[in-house]
């Protein structure tokens, strides 16, 4: 079955694209929780006008998401965090650390938008994380996680 997805889902699509999934998952899930409409003719008129209609705005989205990574891939974060001997933290460096050291450097970046290496950073040292900027945008993000 093919549906128009309204909004940006993952690991399916973002939104307005026309998207194959099964029947179920469909029905029973997209289309109540109104995720996606069915893709019939006209609603794929109607979602063609749509994007056209965007397309002015997705450029300058664009444009202010490459301004974005450049300022982005030339900061690099310290983190402090309580160490115990080897250089081992107690507890763990997470996405919404990262977010706050961000944010308190005038960033608007949410933490669903921050990869992070690996689940939790246990140890001292040098890391780099990536950020979803904009749909296909990333950014890289270095950070450093010190005793503090």
């Amino acid at each position: 079955m093919e549906v128009i997805l309204k909004q940006d889902i993952k690991n399916l699509g973002f939104a307005d694209e026309i998207v194959k999934v099964r029947n179920g998952y469909g029905l029973n899930y997209l289309i109540p929780r109104g995720f996606a409409v069915i893709a019939n003719e006209s609603n794929k008129k109607i979602n063609a006008e749509t994007v056209k209609q965007r397309a002015h705005k997705i450029n300058k989205l664009r444009m202010d998401a490459d301004a974005l990574v450049a300022k982005l891939e030339s900061v690099t974060l310290s983190v402090g965090a309580k160490v115990g001997e080897n250089g081992k933290l107690f507890g763990s460096i997470t996405s919404q650390q990262l977010v706050d050291k961000l944010t308190a450097m005038g960033y608007e970046i949410d933490k669903k938008q921050i990869t992070m290496p690996t689940d939790h950073i246990k140890k001292t040292g040098a890391y780099v994380a990536e950020i979803n900027v904009h749909r296909d945008i990333k950014a890289k993000l270095n950070f450093e996680v010190v005793e503090g």
